[in-house]
C-alpha cells in the first residue's frame, strides 16, 4: 500500500476485534508519530497507551460512556505541555501533535489497523484517571486496533470548493 491508497482507504474505525495488536506493528505505528515533522522538532508531547481494561472502561465514561473505546485493545491519550505561539499567531503544541497523529493513522491503515481519532470527551476526567500531570494537557484519545467492520466514507468537498490561487477569489 502507498500513501495515496492510505489516504483514500482510511475509515475512522468504532468497532474492534478482540485481537491485540502485535508488538512490532505497535512499535511501527509509535515510531510514524515519533518520525513526525513538528515545530523545531521539540516534540513536546507524551502518548499514554492505555491496554488495562479497566482503564479504558474508566476512559470511556470520560466519552459519555461510548464502549467503542474500552472495546480497542490500546487506547492511546496524547498529551502535552510548554504551549508556545508561532509567529503567525497559531499554537505550536496542538499543531504538532495533529501531525503526529496524521502520520500515525496513514501508518495504522497500512498496517492494517484502525483508529479513531477522539476529541468529544472530558479532559479533566482523563488526567484523573491517568494521573497525567498539571502542566500537561490532554489534546486526543485514540483507540486503536484492528477493525471489527470497515466503516464507512464520509462525503467530502470538491477540490475546487478549497482551492484558491494567488488571491482569494470572490465567487
Amino acid at each position: 500500500m502507498n500513501v495515496s491508497e492510505a489516504i483514500r482507504s482510511r475509515r475512522s474505525a468504532r468497532s474492534f476485534l478482540p485481537k491485540p495488536i502485535e508488538e512490532e506493528k505497535l512499535f511501527q505505528l509509535l515510531e510514524a508519530g515519533r518520525l513526525a515533522p513538528g515545530a523545531r522538532v521539540e516534540q513536546d508531547f507524551k502518548m499514554v497507551l492505555v491496554t488495562d481494561d479497566r482503564l479504558k472502561k474508566e476512559l470511556a465514561t470520560a466519552y459519555d460512556g461510548r464502549d467503542f473505546l474500552s472495546q480497542a485493545p490500546v487506547v492511546l491519550v496524547m498529551c502535552y505541555n510548554n504551549e508556545r505561539t508561532m509567529l503567525c499567531g497559531e499554537p505550536v503544541r496542538p499543531i504538532d501533535c495533529s501531525i503526529v497523529l496524521s502520520f500515525m493513522l496513514l501508518q495504522a491503515e497500512e498496517l492494517g489497523l484502525g483508529m479513531c481519532w477522539l476529541g468529544a470527551f472530558r479532559a479533566d476526567e482523563v488526567k484523573r484517571i491517568l494521573e497525567i500531570p498539571e502542566d500537561y494537557k490532554v489534546f486526543a484519545m485514540v483507540p486503536i486496533g484492528y477493525r471489527a467492520d470497515e466503516g464507512y466514507p464520509r462525503e467530502r468537498k470538491k477540490i475546487e470548493d478549497l482551492v484558491l490561487y494567488n488571491k482569494w477569489q470572490k465567487k
